[in-house]
């Protein structure tokens, strides 16, 4: 049987003590602070970004190198015969296109799989991918689900603050300013391609509710079949803001009675940068196989 590797990246909210429990190899995103690079979960915490974020230090995304990755691959060949690598959503970077290109030089031995996920989604994903693995699936049989199952997901976003869709060109400063006076919410939603706008409301309250009613429109609609299986799972992502998360968790346990919220975690730095302080989303995503990973995680870091 073929000796597998799971590789992902940070954007998936996986840190490196995690990933080294899981066994899999987690590649730190690299962004700049002030012309300064970072890696993270290395060389920059969480609460250190926030402090330098909200003091509005200029702030840059990057990917990995194909240095870096071909170099990885390499390396981690010498021990497996073959690697399956998740990165973020091919939407919002072209981390998963280049990687695709990077792979052509490595004999089929590298599977990049672009299964439009980020965060807590992208987590599960990497979940039923060693799930898999541990069921004697081959690389070509992962990465094959992974794409096959890619939509099976929501995430909504309720924003903190508006001044980051400035930054990111998305509303005019003006809008921004006056926005963020009347401490309105926008809520973001992807399918996998994009960040949109869905909808704008007058409190965080009231997003709570608007995001709530999507999920369980949802849950009835496009996954209706899957939720009838017990196969869709529920989870909250954050910013800088833990606390919030968890009250959420407790807001979407109470008007979900029958299905459970398996994860509360951080988003990545390198999505927070665009996204801002004070956010909170809810997701819904198809699970198969990853319950007993998911049960088993060591919940200081859940």
């Amino acid at each position: 049987m073929s000796k597998i590797m799971i590789i992902t990246d940070s954007n998936s909210g996986i840190t490196q003590e995690e990933g080294k429990k899981l066994g899999i190899f987690v590649i730190p995103m690299p962004f700049t602070i002030d012309g300064e690079e970072y890696l993270e979960d290395i060389s920059m915490t969480q609460e250190r970004f926030y402090e330098l974020l909200k003091r509005d230090a200029d702030v840059k995304t990057s990917q990995p190198s194909q240095t870096y990755l071909e170099e990885l691959w390499t390396n981690l060949l010498k021990e497996y015969d073959e690697l399956v690598y998740i990165p973020m959503m091919s939407g919002l970077s072209a981390t998963c296109a280049n990687a695709k290109e990077y792979a052509k030089k490595f004999n089929n031995k590298v599977k990049v799989v672009d299964n439009i996920r980020i965060s807590v989604t992208q987590k599960i994903s990497v979940l039923e991918a060693i799930g898999l693995k541990n069921q004697g699936k081959t690389a070509d049989e992962i990465k094959e689900y992974l794409e096959n199952t890619k939509d099976r997901f929501s995430i909504y976003i309720i924003m903190g603050v508006l001044k980051y869709l400035k930054r990111g060109g998305r509303i005019s400063p003006a809008a921004a300013t006056i926005g963020d006076l009347l401490k309105l919410k926008p809520i973001l939603y992807t399918t996998g391609s994009k960040f949109e706008k869905l909808a704008i409301a007058m409190s965080t309250k009231q997003a709570k509710v608007k995001v709530i009613q999507k999920l369980k429109s949802d849950l009835e609609t496009k996954f209706k079949t899957e939720y009838e299986q017990g196969k869709m799972v529920l989870s909250v992502a954050y910013t800088d803001k833990r606390e919030e998360g968890l009250i959420f968790k407790q807001e979407i346990e109470q008007a979900f009675p029958d299905i459970k919220v398996v994860l509360v975690n951080p988003l990545s730095l390198s999505v927070s940068c665009h996204i801002g302080p004070g956010a909170i989303a809810g997701t819904l995503c198809i699970n198969n196989y990853a319950t007993d990973l998911l049960n088993s995680l060591d919940k200081s870091i859940n």
